[in-house]
């Protein structure tokens, strides 16, 4: 039996933000963490139970241990869902995987275990407040003063981790294709002389991931626990927009992971598509979310 025990704040509301959940595995607790610098607090409650299923290996028997009566009871009663509809399907999707019960209590009321995950929501919503995402465009080296990649002598050196202990850790990234509405309807409609770009592409990014430090030269090679690679076509925009999601029980990554498997799925479609379109367009590569290890980061 797994207990996980949620909570979220956010200063303002909509405002810097911050949620918290304390995973509890055969009487072995790991504490999660994250935020967003503008947000809401029903967003970090729901975080905090995504972030805390996400932890678990499917087919899990999890109660989950909440204060929010916006989730116990649009899951057990069925209140109807009118924000927050892309988080809602995240949750349905990570529930239909795991056995979940869901346990309303009341907070500040002495639970330990809520007042824990409390004041890690507070805190991190805090944190928020003076490092958001702003200050970290203005001021790249926020998390670190010095570029770890170089040593004393100004040459390229691998970091050490040996001393770090193994963490999970996880990490999405999103990029976007943008072509021709012609182009864009030979991919909807399969008609690309190559094949299907869509799958292939998926496919690409998931292998390349898996190869990240044999491409990145200081990377370090880690196992790569799961990668997931999803490619929507927006017709409003005239792109396909590419999102990956990775995860590792290791000593560093999974950034590079990551932003490795969408970048390759934008250069497949790229190169699938090229013989019908020469101008095709790919920006908005970027890191969306790190948590564990030193630092967690979120945009």
């Amino acid at each position: 039996m797994i207990d996980i025990y949620t909570d979220g704040a956010c200063s303002g509301n909509p405002g810097p933000g911050g949620w918290g959940a304390i995973v509890i595995i055969d009487g072995q607790q790991t504490v999660l963490k994250g935020g967003l610098g503008e947000t809401t607090n029903n967003r970090m409650e729901m975080m905090a139970v995504i972030e805390g299923l996400r932890y678990l290996p499917c087919k899990s028997i999890v109660t989950i241990h909440t204060d929010s009566t916006y989730i116990t009871n649009t899951m057990t009663k069925g209140w109807r869902r009118k924000a927050n509809l892309d988080l809602w399907q995240e949750i349905d999707d990570l529930v239909d995987k795991q056995s979940v019960t869901w346990k309303w209590v009341k907070g500040h009321a002495g639970n330990p275990l809520n007042e824990l995950a409390d004041s890690i929501a507070f805190k991190e919503s805090q944190s928020r407040i003076t490092k958001n995402k702003n200050k970290i465009e203005e001021n790249p080296t926020l998390f670190d003063e010095t570029l770890s990649h170089v040593d004393q002598t100004g040459n390229a050196s691998m970091v050490d981790v040996g001393a770090k202990s193994s963490t999970f850790r996880v990490a999405k990234a999103e990029g976007w294709v943008h072509m021709k509405p012609a182009t864009l309807n030979l991919i909807k409609e399969n008609s690309i002389g190559k094949g299907d770009v869509l799958s292939v592409a998926k496919v690409a990014g998931i292998m390349a991931s898996k190869k990240t430090s044999d491409l990145i030269p200081l990377c370090h090679p880690i196992p790569v626990d799961k990668v997931s690679v999803e490619i929507v076509i927006d017709e409003s925009k005239n792109a396909i927009h590419v999102v990956s999601d990775a995860s590792t029980h290791s000593k560093t990554g999974i950034e590079m992971e990551a932003l490795i498997a969408v970048s390759i799925s934008c250069l497949t479609i790229y190169d699938m598509c090229k013989s019908a379109e020469r101008t095709i367009k790919i920006d908005g590569i970027r890191l969306l979310k790190k948590t564990g290890g030193k630092h967690t980061y979120e945009i």
